[in-house]
Formats: C-alpha cells, sequence, structure tokens
C-alpha cells in the first residue's frame, strides 16, 4: 500500500542512534544542543528550542510570549489561526488560557488569508497563528502588516509543521522568523524529516528564547544569574528554581541524533518531493473535475502534502467511494483536514457552526491528499496516476 505520507529511515540514520545509546547520554545531553544547532543554521534564525512534538512547539510558543509580554497580554486574549490545520494549532491557545478566534482561507493555496483575518481583528487579538498548509507558504507579507498596523502588539507564530524547507519570496527558509516572532515544526514521520516525534521552536528574540527553554523543562532553571532566591546557603552545584509553570517536553537525545542525520539529507527530500509534484501536475492537468495544488509564483514549498480537489458529484461518487477504488489500486489517501471549527469540542465550547468559513468548508469537500514521500519510485508515481485516472 503507498500510503499518503511516509518516513525515510537509512542506514546512517540508525547508525546515528546507535551511536548516542552507546553514550552516557540518552536525553538531556549534547546531541539535542547539536540539533538545535543544525535547525537553526539551516532556516536561518537565531535560536531554536528542540522538545517532543510539533504540539508541545506550539504549546510553549505561545506560553513563552504570553510571559515575556506580562501583563500586555491580557486573560481575555484572543488569537487567530486558520480552520484548515489539525487541531493542535488551535489548541495551543486554549492551553494558554487565550480564546481562539477563526479566519478563512486563501481558495488558492488553502492557507490563512489575510484579508479574511483583518475581518476579526479586534483589541483583544494578541496572536497569529497562519499554517503554512501542505508546504504552501502563507501570505507573511499580509500577516507582517496586520502586526505593524497594531505597532507590534501583535505575536506572529507560524506553523511550519508542513514546511522545513520552504522558501518565502525573498528567498530566506521558513523558520528564519523574518516576518514572524516564532517557528514551530513538526517531525512526525510523516513529515519532511522524521525524529519519531518530535518538534522546534525558533525565534531570533532572546527573551522569548529564554522563556521557551524555561517552559520546556519544568519551568526550572539552573542559570545563577537567573536566580531569584540569592540567599548564601540555597546558592551552589545543586541548586535550581522552578520559576513558572513548567512542561516536560523535552527532546531525547536518540531523536536529536535521527534529527541530525535526516537534516543532512533535507533538500534531497524536498528536491524528492518536487519531482513527484511536477510529474503529478503533468499527469492530472486539464482534467475538468479536479483541481491541481496551486504554488504562486516566487515561492518555493517543501510540499508535505499534494492535495487534489474532485469533483466528486461530477464524477458521480463520494469521496468514500473514491478513496475505496484508489485502495484497491494500492494507493492510500487521507482527508486533510476536517475543518477545526466544525469539531464537536469546538462547537460546544466556542459557538461554531457549519457555514462559518465557506472557503475552508467547501474545501473539505473537495479535498483528497494522495500519496508524495520521497522514497516513491517512478513506477511508485505511474500507480497513482494510472488510478486517479480510473475514476473518470
Amino acid at each position: 500500500m503507498l500510503n499518503y505520507g511516509r518516513h525515510w529511515i537509512d542506514e546512517d540514520d540508525i547508525a546515528a542512534v546507535a551511536e548516542v545509546l552507546r553514550t552516557d547520554f540518552l536525553t538531556q545531553g549534547p546531541t539535542v544542543a547539536a540539533f538545535e544547532r543544525v535547525i537553526a543554521d539551516y532556516v536561518g534564525s537565531k535560536y531554536a528550542v528542540a522538545v517532543c512534538n510539533g504540539t508541545a512547539a506550539l504549546h510553549i510558543a505561545v506560553g513563552a510570549a504570553r510571559r515575556a509580554a506580562g501583563s500586555l497580554v491580557g486573560d481575555d486574549a484572543e488569537g487567530i489561526t486558520s480552520p484548515i490545520t489539525f487541531v493542535a494549532s488551535s489548541n495551543c491557545l486554549i492551553y494558554n488560557g487565550l480564546k481562539p478566534v477563526f479566519a478563512d482561507i486563501d481558495g488558492a493555496n488553502y492557507s490563512l488569508d489575510p484579508v479574511a483575518v483583518r475581518r476579526h481583528v479586534g483589541e483583544k487579538t494578541q496572536f497569529l497563528i497562519p499554517v503554512h498548509f501542505a508546504g504552501q507558504v502563507c501570505d507573511m507579507e499580509g500577516m507582517a502588516a496586520i502586526k505593524d498596523e497594531r505597532e507590534g502588539r501583535i505575536f506572529i507564530i507560524e506553523d511550519a509543521s508542513h514546511a522545513i524547507g520552504s522558501r518565502y519570496e525573498n528567498g530566506e527558509r521558513v523558520g528564519s522568523c523574518c516576518y514572524g516572532d516564532m517557528t514551530t515544526f513538526s517531525f512526525h514521520p510523516v513529515k519532511t524529516i522524521a525524529t519519531g516525534e518530535g518538534g522546534v521552536v525558533t525565534t531570533n528574540d532572546e527573551a522569548l528564547y529564554k522563556q521557551l527553554l524555561l517552559l520546556r523543562n519544568h519551568g526550572i532553571t539552573k542559570e545563577p544569574e537567573l536566580m531569584v532566591n540569592r540567599d548564601p546557603e540555597f546558592t551552589g552545584p545543586w541548586y535550581y528554581e522552578m520559576q513558572a509553570l513548567g512542561f516536560n517536553y523535552r527532546m531525547t537525545d536518540m531523536q536529536a541524533a535521527l534529527g541530525i542525520s535526516q537534516m543532512k539529507k533535507v533538500e534531497s527530500f524536498v528536491h524528492r518531493r518536487r519531482e513527484i509534484v511536477a510529474a503529478y501536475n503533468r499527469a492530472f492537468a486539464g482534467i475538468s473535475w479536479l483541481t491541481i495544488p496551486y504554488e504562486k509564483p516566487g515561492l518555493y514549498s517543501a510540499f508535505h502534502l499534494y492535495v487534489l480537489q474532485i469533483d466528486f458529484a461530477g464524477i458521480k461518487r463520494t469521496r468514500a467511494e473514491v478513496m475505496a477504488q484508489l485502495k484497491k489500486y494500492g494507493v492510500g489517501t487521507q482527508v486533510l483536514y476536517i475543518p477545526v471549527h466544525l469539531q464537536p469540542y469546538y462547537r460546544e465550547h466556542y459557538n461554531y457552526h457549519a457555514g462559518d468559513f465557506p472557503v475552508a468548508e467547501t474545501y473539505y469537500k473537495h479535498c483528497l491528499s494522495i500519496p508524495l514521500y520521497p522514497k516513491m519510485t517512478d513506477a511508485d508515481i505511474k500507480t497513482v496516476i494510472k488510478a486517479i485516472h480510473s475514476l473518470n
């Protein structure tokens, strides 16, 4: 079965993890810091903080901003994000006591639309969490303009779980934080690089960086210059202070070793993804009952997903029937994503309804992700193309 996404692990990756298993550190060791440096150098940020998964990255990114801003972020503050994303993009706001607000998506690239965001920005808006959906870069100039209009009193946290290796129109890599305050990545096995589970937050702001470190590790610090208690009886190599209600979100050295090895291949992974996308685009161009992904000229997408928009009524099949037929060809598919505002929790607690975000809901009714990952062979690509053509 060709799944919609799959990791690539080779002997170099296995050897890198095995090497850590022979050291004194399985966690809280030097390999994590080395991985953070690799990520920061690759994306062009000053700092990177590795955590146990992408959800944790989003959680502490919002938390770090709240702590850095202090009373400037009130208890009734709101954050705006996309309804077409995994639930973590909005849940991270709730985890931090904020109200999640959604805005509709751009009908071309399926990422958060700055025009729609403006309709929801108010005095309580303190966060924008644009999602680089499927690796397609969101309109970050539009997001940055909204922040500028609020004289910087909005934090921008880019959810780039899908987008390591993607680039903005200015040529900088997503994660450089040239538009936002922080960027988060996920390294789940279906993502471009895998660490099993894992995530990273990047930033150029030293104050945010220090808060991220604190929240990642139970809110505890051992740095002498940061201590609140200056009593000589409590100073020494054993002493630590819990200064915030933090979390155990640390990445292990084993995960970090795998991440370092995977990052050596990230450009080849992205290149192969783009080759597959190009092959699909050529094969599906001109088919009246489907729409292929759009990539805005000047942008460079790492393409985590290849999402088709299918006119199911036009081919007189339901989505479930299409998925079943493709499965007979050995082609696995997935629906990404169910609009978050239509989830029962969000309907019940935030009073969202069907029809609130029509572009997102139209996207959902027609979307289907087909296989896209570097280990696909040319024969695999032909199998997928033949299966899609069989639907007509």
